[in-house]
């Protein structure tokens, strides 16, 4: 059951927990403006204050609209309590996998609950506890608030980014310069991944204007590098694909060769004929991906 609650009793705490999307709470405001508030704003009322855990945007139109005060439901008179209940109704309440990632920090560090705790309340695995609980460890403070600012797509970053990342080792640094550099420009999901291309496996020059804020000139000049194949013949094709498979490959070893259980007699006495014919061909092997990248380079 809702109740009528002055605006001003609501502490704001949580509000960094939730996205920022400027497009849609304009269009939350307007209907505010013309409806009326319609659906309650939610939140706990502990013992030390009223907590707002969600509404934020419906909050802030309030105060643009100088309301005074607003329909209101409590989940409870605890936090853990109130954010379990809010994260049982995630797919109503639309949170992001960014915002159960900070709730769920929180429950695990400040609330003092366990994995398995989180995960059975929640009806999920520990595995998807564990991996929000890291997500944003792996993120740099900068890159957190330009995403709970709303102004870099969250799919960029899951989808496009955070491969790299993997990849790279320790490529956090890079990725907050790329995200700097893009972010606030309103690019498309699909641009972005262009750029994320060319900064990450693209050409220094390219990686630099990407890095200058030269947005425009290098989508341009991606423009002339075809998303397809199409334009190859069948030799240059082949190509292609066997570089593909060899980066794939080339990354897939380099993350598994510190692995501790890769110790048997078996494993070692192969893995030192392979090794050694390997490591005979790595000069030849560089030298013709050089030429190669050189003579694609003036293209």
């Amino acid at each position: 059951m809702s109740e009528s609650v002055e605006l001003s009793s609501l502490d704001l705490r949580y509000e960094g927990y939730r996205l920022r999307d400027d497009a849609r709470e304009a269009r939350v405001l307007a209907s505010i403006a013309e409806r009326g508030i319609e659906e309650p704003l939610e939140g706990v009322d502990t013992s030390a204050a009223r907590f707002l855990l969600n509404g934020f945007k419906r909050c802030r139109s309030a105060k643009k609209l100088a309301l005074a005060c607003v329909p209101y439901v409590s989940l409870g008179a605890e936090e853990a309590t109130g954010i379990l209940k809010l994260m049982r109704g995630a797919t109503d309440k639309g949170l992001g996998i960014l915002e159960q990632a900070r709730f769920v920090g929180d429950l695990l560090t400040i609330h003092g609950l366990s994995v398995t705790e989180v995960a059975q309340t929640l009806s999920r695995s520990k595995g998807w506890v564990s991996m929000r609980r890291h997500l944003l460890d792996e993120m740099s403070p900068a890159v957190q608030a330009v995403l709970f600012r709303g102004t870099f797509p969250v799919y960029s970053y899951m989808y496009t980014l955070r491969p790299f990342m993997r990849m790279n080792g320790g490529g956090r640094d890079e990725i907050e310069r790329f995200v700097q550099a893009v972010a606030g420009q309103r690019l498309s999901v699909r641009d972005i991944g262009r750029l994320a291309q060319a900064y990450f496996r693209g050409p220094a020059a390219l990686r630099a204007a990407i890095a200058g804020g030269q947005l425009g000139w290098s989508l341009e000049q991606l423009k002339h590098v075809p998303e397809d194949r199409e334009g190859c013949n069948e030799v240059e094709r082949g190509l292609l694909r066997e570089l593909e498979l060899l980066r794939k490959s080339l990354h897939r070893v380099l993350a598994r060769c510190h692995d501790p259980r890769l110790a048997s007699g078996a494993f070692l006495a192969q893995v030192n004929l392979l090794t050694g014919s390997l490591l005979s061909t790595l000069t030849p092997f560089g030298e013709r991906m050089k030429e190669l990248h050189d003579r694609s380079r003036q293209a």
